[in-house]
């Protein structure tokens, strides 16, 4: 490893975006949790606790008793839904964390809009391209900040791949594969009455709930937009009837850098990120899910070196970059504009699934 190349991957875990001092924050963000599914309760809810930027002081959920369950365990106010949007306990948070199914992102964002609180929205920002338009413009109209939940973004392991990239350690980049599987029926529960299943809940499935990951992470890493995509998808199961159960897309890119995706809900647990340049190959593997260590390599001329790291709680980073760019006015990167074009490439996915043509995607 020469020098040049050992100075990108110095203090891997360092947060680059941070000039607050954790240890002098007195008044954390106030966040309200809206939604308490598994990722609330055993992800977010021990995030916002962990960073210093961020506590939680409200809760919410359509199950009265998840909310009376877990506002009793972690001693925070329990609200109905109603409750939540009428503002009855707006005086106890500063901002609203939306985690729930994704056709009712939008109502809880308006209600957060309308009374004046920072909004972080889980992703993708909603079931179709317009009604995400409807969320952004809520907020926007409102003058209040939005961020989304990419936190792939605030994963040291992604910084850094991307800072060797700026750097051009890889060369040129000339393609990009991704691969994110689960069997999703396993790993989440056997039940089939669940969101995910239900199209007019989700939007879709594996492209939805899984493709979002390579596209946005690609994205970022390549600090471009695709131009065009193509994609299949396929059903197989019962279960997964009205919805996508297996699919695969390619995104073009500007400069003919092609990402090539493939998701399942209903295969092998896998989560995989590779770059290939003329110079070398950087490779996250695992890559996308938050309860497992992200493993970072760099192949280059024959030689694989393998980057061991302090693994950091994934969830953590991402409110503590929330709160962190709140507390200090400054703007969010994910932010709702940036989550439009996912929005744009994952409806250009399906339609080209249905047509079997691949779809320009325009601003």
């Amino acid at each position: 490893m020469d020098a040049a190349f050992a100075e990108y991957l110095d203090e891997f875990t360092r947060r680059d975006w941070e000039t607050l001092d954790p240890d002098a924050v007195a008044d954390p963000v106030r966040v309200a949790v809206v939604g308490l599914g598994w990722f609330a309760r055993e992800w977010a809810l021990p995030g916002i606790a962990r960073s210093a930027y961020t506590e939680a002081t409200v809760v919410t959920d359509v199950d009265a008793g998840a909310v009376e369950a877990v506002a009793a365990e972690r001693d925070l106010t329990g609200v109905t839904p109603e409750e939540l949007r009428s503002g009855a306990a707006a005086d106890e948070y500063d901002a609203v964390y939306v985690a729930t199914p994704n056709a009712t992102h939008l109502e809880y964002v308006e209600a957060a809009a309308a009374q004046g609180k920072a909004v972080l929205c889980e992703k993708p920002l909603e079931v179709t391209p317009e009604r995400a338009r409807e969320l952004v413009a809520a907020c926007h109209d409102a003058g209040v900040p939005l961020m989304v939940g990419y936190r792939m973004q605030t994963d040291p392991a992604v910084r850094r791949l991307r800072d060797l990239l700026d750097a051009g350690v890889a060369g040129d980049v000339i393609h990009v594969h991704a691969t994110m599987s689960q069997t999703m029926l396993g790993e989440l529960g056997s039940d089939t009455d669940q969101w995910r299943l239900d199209p007019e809940l989700s939007g879709g499935c594996a492209v939805m709930d899984l493709g979002v990951y390579p596209l946005n992470t690609t994205r970022f890493a390549l600090r471009e937009d695709p131009v065009r995509v193509s994609g299949r998808t396929r059903s197989e199961h019962e279960a997964f009837a009205d919805v996508d159960e297996h699919a695969s897309f390619r995104l073009e890119f500007p400069g003919d850098v092609d990402a090539f995706c493939t998701v399942s809900q209903n295969a092998q647990h896998a989560s995989r990120l590779e770059v290939t340049g003329t110079d070398a190959r950087l490779i996250l593997d695992p890559a996308f899910y938050e309860r497992e260590d992200r493993g970072f390599a760099v192949v280059r001329d024959g030689t694989r070196v393998d980057v061991d790291f302090e693994q950091v709680h994934q969830i953590e980073e991402e409110f503590a970059y929330f709160g962190h760019q709140l507390l200090a006015g400054e703007p969010f990167h994910a932010d709702g504009e940036h989550a439009l074009t996912d929005m744009r490439a994952l409806d250009g996915v399906y339609e080209s699934a249905e047509t079997g043509r691949p779809v320009e995607l325009g601003d």
